[in-house]
């Protein structure tokens, strides 16, 4: 079995994060270090060590849904010393990692789990997972920009385009919206919005798949439900859109 696998599914890091630790040359089997991505070892027979501990079975899972505050790193780990989200969870709590990220800036609903499969299902780019924001942004914007919003934008690292955008409340100074992506790529809503010329002054994300904020209060947790955790492993590949298509330049 792949390393990256056996120390997924121990709850130690998602299955990318695991090739990151092996990379580092924290992990050894047996006591030789191992890099390379592809390493093989049997965890009914071999030794397998993370930063010389021992690693040990699998992990029960565990799924919490985080309010993130603004004013904390999405990792780990930070080397500058910032906050990082798992310090807001609860001390019973096992090694969690998050899905994805939210920006220090930014607020809203992170799940953090310790199932590296599901997380690596859930960020694939094929499987298109809806996540919603709610966007305050500079200055106004009005129903006749909306079609202009709808769009899209090309950015240097490809098109950029929501599959809903809605105007939550308007005035002269700033306007909320509510918009929706099917990716997660690297500070996507803010730089879409600065490319339609209103900066972000405020971002939340309310919704991830089939997973919502709801009244969770800020900087708090709790537990999926069932129901939403059956939603969850049910999501289905819907094939990749056409999106350069919906680009109009």
């Amino acid at each position: 079995m792949r390393l990256s696998k056996i120390l997924a599914q121990a709850g130690l890091a998602s299955r990318r994060g695991a090739e990151a630790l092996l990379e580092a040359g924290r992990v050894t089997v047996n006591g030789t270090v191992r890099l390379e991505p592809g390493a093989q070892a049997d965890p009914a027979t071999d030794v397998i060590t993370l930063d010389g501990r021992p690693v040990g079975a699998r992990e029960a899972h565990a799924y919490l849904l985080l309010h993130k505050p603004r004013g904390y790193v999405t990792s780990l780990h930070d080397p500058e010393g910032r906050p990082v989200v798992t310090d807001l969870l609860p001390r019973t709590s096992p090694r969690l990692f998050p899905v994805g990220r939210l920006d220090y800036d930014a607020e809203g609903l992170l799940l953090l789990t310790n199932d590296g499969e599901l997380t690596n299902r859930l960020l694939h780019p094929r499987y298109e997972i809806s996540r919603v924001y709610e966007v305050e942004v500079e200055r106004h914007v009005g129903p006749g920009d909306l079609e202009r919003w709808r769009r899209g934008v090309l950015l240097p690292d490809g098109p950029a385009l929501p599959s809903a955008v809605q105007i939550l409340k308007g005035g002269r100074g700033s306007t909320w919206l509510s918009v929706t992506f099917k990716e997660g790529r690297y500070r996507e809503v803010k730089r879409y919005c600065k490319a339609l010329g209103h900066p972000v002054m405020r971002l939340r994300r309310v919704q991830f798949g089939p997973l919502r904020l709801g009244a969770l209060s800020l900087g708090h947790t709790r537990a999926l439900t069932p129901a939403e955790l059956a939603a969850l492993r049910n999501l289905r590949d819907q094939g990749a859109s056409p999106i350069l298509a919906g680009i109009r330049r």
